[in-house]
């Protein structure tokens, strides 16, 4: 039962009784009105604006419109007063009657009461989290971790079709210096198997310094022993590169499932790129004349590195963005843009035209860039709905917790959800953090 819907549903009806009296136009139609509780309690249970909508239509002060309305309303079963409020809202008070019979059909139905089917299976994918795999999942991305998982059940619960995604961001820069810290972890991992020696400082030119690198270094060498001390970065990055990369996703993958939160498929940058799939995604832009080789004014500010170059942009300006985005490094690389374009091409080709992406909310400047993209490649078949989730922030002693994955210095998921299973007791600490 929605009792919102419900009460549309009668006010609807009462619209037409006037009609039919003549105490209102025939021709006067319904526009879209709110039916929601009301904002002050005490003022009853249910509140519409249905005579504010309808005032200039029928051609009556709103309030007098509610008037007419009120008798009508008064005659529906589970309601016992109707008032006006305000410049014309009306306000329901329900019968007693009516919450027992609710109660009752809330017990009777259990963990199924208030499954529906709005969605008239349509396909929705979300896509939450997408943390780099650089590391565990710390708190920073608890709460996008919980409200992309809370909404997709809830959606599904409403009869969408609906798949949970993770987006792996596990090319570039930043898993290359994922790797040298793994094989700097890797060379320790040798001493300490030959010596006996403990683990000592991080180099500090090592780009990750976490603790929880230890073991992957230690992993290789047992594994490898001592076939990459020494060669050339080329020759021992890929394979470095490869273990490190899904030894951190074990670990996001181990996070998420102690949080409770699950997901269908993952989809992998890395593969994006060796499968082609950006240059396609470039090249279907291209063809529509949304490519185009140029320059970007400097942006507002002092920025001292910044260089004047031709480059390949997207026409985001065409598409509501407020500048033009570009496409490709100056090393000839694909920007993260440019990746994020073919992600959603494929999540296009796949199938779906409803996609919600669930974002920290330092992202938000890059979101009009993406929609801009979407609705270029496909021809505004498609939606693309961002919702953007604040960083959750500890506090110990009244003094906020700084975190840096790259230090090492960071609160796990992990960490978070034992340290609630102390204080709470048993096993409840993942619903109090979910809460």
């Amino acid at each position: 039962m929605n009792i919102f819907n419900i009460f549309r549903q009668e006010i609807h009806k009462a619209l037409e009784r006037l009609k039919r009296v003549g105490l209102i136009s025939t021709d006067v139609v319904m526009g879209p009105i709110s039916v929601e509780p009301p904002r002050d309690r005490a003022r009853g249970d249910i509140a519409t604006n249905a005579a504010l909508v309808l005032a200039t239509a029928a051609k009556r002060k709103p309030r007098d419109l509610a008037d007419l309305f009120i008798p009508e309303l008064e005659q529906i079963h589970d309601v016992a007063s109707v008032e006006i409020a305000g410049p014309g809202f009306l306000n329901f008070r329900l019968r007693n009657d009516f919450w027992r019979h609710l109660i009752t059909e809330i017990l009777d139905s259990g963990s199924e009461y208030g499954r529906n089917e709005i969605g008239a299976g349509r396909k929705v994918l979300v896509e939450f989290v997408s943390a780099n795999p650089t590391g565990p999942l710390h708190v920073g991305h608890a709460r996008g971790a919980i409200f992309g998982d809370v909404l997709s059940r809830l959606l599904k619960f409403s009869g969408f079709d609906v798949t949970r995604e993770y987006y792996w961001n596990d090319a570039g820069a930043q898993v290359d210096k994922l790797a040298a810290s793994v094989y700097w972890r890797y060379l320790q991992g040798l001493s300490m198997a030959e010596l006996g020696r403990t683990v000592g400082e991080v180099d500090n030119d090592v780009e990750y310094k976490g603790d929880y690198l230890i073991d992957v270094g230690a992993e290789l060498a047992k594994a490898e022993g001592d076939k990459w001390r020494g060669t050339p970065e080329k020759e021992w990055l890929p394979r470095v590169r490869a273990i490190s990369v899904e030894a951190m996703k074990a670990l996001v993958r181990d996070d998420l499932c102690v949080l409770g939160s699950e997901f269908d498929n993952e989809v992998s940058e890395s593969e994006l790129l060796s499968q082609g799939k950006v240059d396609a995604a470039v090249g279907a832009l291209e063809l529509k004349g949304l490519v185009y080789q140029g320059r970007l004014e400097q942006p507002k500010g002092k920025i001292d590195d910044w260089e004047a170059r031709d480059q390949i942009l997207f026409r985001a300006t065409q598409f509501g963005d407020q500048v033009d985005r570009p496409l490709q490094k100056s090393d000839g690389t694909w920007t993260y843009f440019a990746t994020d374009i073919a992600y959603h091409q494929d999540k296009f080709n796949r199938g779906y035209r409803e996609m919600i992406n669930v974002w920290g909310a330092d992202h938000g400047g890059y979101v009009s860039r993406v929609k801009a993209a979407v609705e270029a490649l496909t021809d505004g078949a498609a939606s693309l709905d961002v919702r953007l989730c604040q960083m959750v922030r500890l506090f110990e002693d009244g003094q906020p917790l700084k975190m840096s994955k790259r230090a090492g210095s960071f609160v796990t998921v992990r960490d978070l959800v034992e340290a609630m299973d102390k204080r709470v007791g048993g096993k409840l600490g993942k619903d109090v953090v979910r809460f």
